[in-house]
This record gives C-alpha cells, sequence and structure tokens, in this order.
C-alpha cells in the first residue's frame, strides 16, 4: 500500500515512515501544501496521512481539493488541534479518520490498517480464497494449514490483486502500488510478469489456479 504523509515536521515524518516502511508501506514524505498538490497530481496513493497546520496553507484545503475531485484515496487527519470542532469538521469533509496528537505509532497502524480494510470493503485481518489463507498483517499464506514461502513482492502482489479481485489490475497500477512513485517503464520490461509468474508457480504447487487470470496486453485478474 501507498502512503503519502503530508507533515512539516521532520522528526515525526520519518518516525512515521520507518515505522510504516518496516510494516510493507511504500511511503512518501512531503511537507507542504504545494508539494502534496504535486505528488498527489503524479503519483497514486492508498491513503494520506494529512496534518493540518502546514507552513503554506491549511490541510483542510488539500482534503477539500480531494474530495471536490471524487479522489478515492483515503484520508487520516493527524494533527496537534483536537479541539472537538476540529475533529468534527475535518470528517465533514471527508476524513476518515483523525487522530490527534502525540499518538503512538502502533495506534496509527491500527487506524491505517481499519481504514484499508473499509476501503476494500473487509471487516477481517484474514481473507480466505480458493482455499488460500492470506494474514494481512503478518504477510502470511498458506493452504490447508502449509505454508507457502512467498517473497515480499509476490505477497504484496497477490494481495493488491485478491483485494481487488474481479477486477482487472494493470501492470502500471502494480508498478504504483509496490514501488510507490510512477516508474519510466520500457514496454519490453517484464519485472511485474517474472513476479507474477513465480507467485502463480508457488500457488500451483498446491491448487490449480485457473481464477488467476492473465488479461493480454493489459495486466491480472483474480475472480472469486
Amino acid at each position: 500500500m501507498n502512503v503519502l504523509i503530508v507533515e512539516d515536521y521532520r522528526d515525526l515524518a520519518q518516525e512515521i515512515t520507518d515505522f510504516l516502511s518496516k510494516s510493507g508501506y511504500v511511503c512518501k514524505w512531503v511537507s507542504s501544501c504545494g508539494a502534496a498538490y504535486e505528488e498527489l497530481a503524479v503519483n497514486s496513493y492508498d491513503v494520506m496521512l494529512l496534518d493540518l497546520g502546514l507552513p503554506d496553507g491549511d490541510g483542510f484545503e488539500i482534503l477539500k481539493k480531494v474530495r471536490a475531485q471524487a479522489d478515492k484515496i483515503a484520508v487520516i487527519v493527524i494533527s496537534a488541534r483536537g479541539e472537538l470542532n476540529d475533529r468534527i469538521d475535518g470528517l465533514q469533509l471527508g476524513a476518515d479518520d483523525y487522530l490527534t496528537k502525540p499518538f503512538a505509532l502502533s495506534e496509527l497502524s491500527a487506524r491505517l490498517f481499519a481504514v484499508i480494510r473499509r476501503m476494500h470493503g473487509f471487516a477481517v485481518n484474514d481473507l480466505n480464497l480458493h482455499g488460500f489463507h492470506l494474514q494481512l498483517q503478518d504477510y502470511k499464506v498458506t493452504y490447508d494449514s502449509v505454508p507457502i514461502n512467498l517473497t515480499k513482492k509476490e505477497f504484496d502482489i497477490f494481495q493488491y490483486l485478491v483485494l481487488n479481485k474481479n477486477r482487472v489490475v494493470t501492470r502500471l497500477q502494480i508498478t504504483e502500488h509496490i514501488w510507490g512513485d510512477v516508474l519510466e517503464v520500457n514496454s519490453d520490461s517484464n519485472f511485474i510478469d517474472v513476479h507474477v509468474r513465480n507467485l502463480r508457480k508457488k500457488l500451483d504447487k498446491h491448487a490449480p489456479i485457473p481464477w488467476f487470470e492473465t488479461v493480454r496486453n493489459v495486466g491480472y485478474r483474480i475472480s472469486d
């Protein structure tokens, strides 16, 4: 999952980045409204952690613009402004959650994961698909209780496809999701295909996977 951190306090931003990166998130940090607008214009993010007191404006303006554009990005406000009116304003403007500083990084992680689950319509931390069991927070996959040894990239791709099941996911979407910033990829580059091919081999050792489709010249789809 890609996370955009909009926070002008460098030390806090670094702490959040280090903590979330260890949990498998791809994080990008910017420190101003202007930089946030630029980043949102060129890259795709699943979640934005949004401070309000920024040097060139109020974070609520970013939130208003994102929601006016019907952007599907989830937004968690992280702010020292903990008054009831501020929290109500943030939620009414479209924030998915509001976390008052100071906060524990473990609480931020829990709220972030809860928001992501709601985004994809899942109420639990574990997913079952055709006998495969995904433990999202622990980065584990099993089949009939037998562990499947996936690399971090393979798990991320599998998780992303499962969370978007029954939809065609393009190679560019996978690239942005796994690596963060948009990459310049040559048309003959097959690094995504290599990861997917290895993932399929590991899954196919345990059970047939006709539900894991390649959509020619576009990307992939997992069907339930």
